[in-house]
């Protein structure tokens, strides 16, 4: 595979799947250090499962058009069209907004509210170092098109 063209690209700190990694990791040590609940456990478990299933069938419904459309699903490499079907019909970052969940029925699994916490700071530093530099990106290399996708489909949900 070739390496990434020096230009092309969406200039992204870094990938998002790293800061969320980050702050799993961040989240299980604060809170072995600091313990804390979140809800009764019956609930706690209830929630975390529900959200961990809707991580997985969002990623689900986003990765076949990726690569169905042959575009990067790094936000480091070159994009090559706007992908408009599946889960990008209604998020676009549904991958980013799975890792989101994801966390969070962690947090609630595992009834740890320094895992909300470090996900409240692994959506915003992919919110301004991932999904910011992309959207200009997007906007100047596909320009109308991906203005008129953006218009209609929110950034998160």
């Amino acid at each position: 595979m070739s390496p990434p063209s020096t230009s092309d690209h969406a200039g992204v700190v870094a990938p998002a799947p790293v800061f969320f990694g980050i702050a799993v990791v961040a989240g299980f040590v604060l809170e072995r250090l600091v313990p804390t609940s979140l809800l009764s456990f019956r609930y706690a478990t209830a929630t975390g499962l529900a959200l961990i299933a809707a991580s997985v069938t969002l990623v689900a419904f986003a990765v076949p058009p990726l690569v169905q459309a042959r575009t990067a699903f790094d936000a480091r490499r070159p994009t090559t069209s706007i992908v408009t079907s599946g889960a990008f019909r209604v998020s676009r970052n549904p991958t980013y907004l799975s890792l989101a969940l994801l966390q969070l029925g962690l947090a609630f699994s595992f009834q740890s509210l320094w895992l909300v916490v470090t996900a409240a700071a692994a959506i915003a530093v992919t919110h301004w170092g991932v999904v910011l530099p992309e959207e200009r990106y997007l906007e100047r290399k596909f320009g109308e098109e991906y203005r008129a996708y953006a218009a209609k489909v929110r950034r998160w949900l």
